[in-house]
């Protein structure tokens, strides 16, 4: 059975872990560097993109979760988590796993009062997936292995590189399981 870890140092944690049991996948938090031995794919979920990547930092993760994924851990990361995946973000002083080769804009569709939700018409799914979009970044410019599978107002809002799969939109808080079903996919 495939096994999913959730990175749990803040954020959507249960969110993402209850959506994947309802896929029927095994699921696992993942707070110490030897937990990432034993999942067969990772999501770091929405929250803090810089309190996420300090404790990444403090707790010994960040190293071991930029070595797993450059080795081929299928990676998912919702807002939050696309900004720690990407390679460069504006206007922000943080930590960065540099897996994902794209420019991020944090908070790009503008502050908490200004989130919304989209319609968002995503390569490969037959109908637009429900989009929910806090606080969310988009992605400003995107590298040559980059694949854009959607966007909004021509901002890309999701991208795959690899094994490596983003969002800045919430897929977790919609209980629409498509999204992380390509993760599964990945494996």
């Amino acid at each position: 059975m495939k096994s999913v870890g959730v990175l749990a140092l803040q954020g959507d944690v249960r969110e993402h872990l209850n959506l994947l049991d309802s896929l029927g996948v095994a699921t696992a938090e993942v707070k110490k560097p030897q937990q990432l031995e034993l999942v067969d794919a990772l999501v770091i979920p929405g929250g803090e993109s810089t309190t996420i990547g300090k404790m990444a930092v403090r707790f010994g993760l960040f190293e071991p979760l930029r070595l797993a994924i450059e080795a081929g851990l299928p990676v998912y990361g919702t807002c939050a988590g696309m900004i720690l995946l990407s390679g460069t973000v504006i206007d922000a002083d943080q930590p960065l796993l540099g897996s994902l080769d794209v420019l991020v804009r944090r908070n790009a569709f503008g502050r908490q009062n200004e989130s919304f939700e989209a319609g968002v018409d995503v390569e490969g799914l037959s109908d637009p997936f429900p989009g929910v979009f806090i606080r969310a970044p988009w992605v400003e410019k995107v590298g040559a292995e980059v694949e854009v599978l959607g966007s909004v107002d021509d901002h890309p809002v999701m991208v795959r590189q690899g094994r490596i799969l983003a969002t800045s939109f919430h897929p977790e808080l919609t209980g629409d399981g498509r999204i992380h079903q390509m993760l599964l996919d990945l494996i």
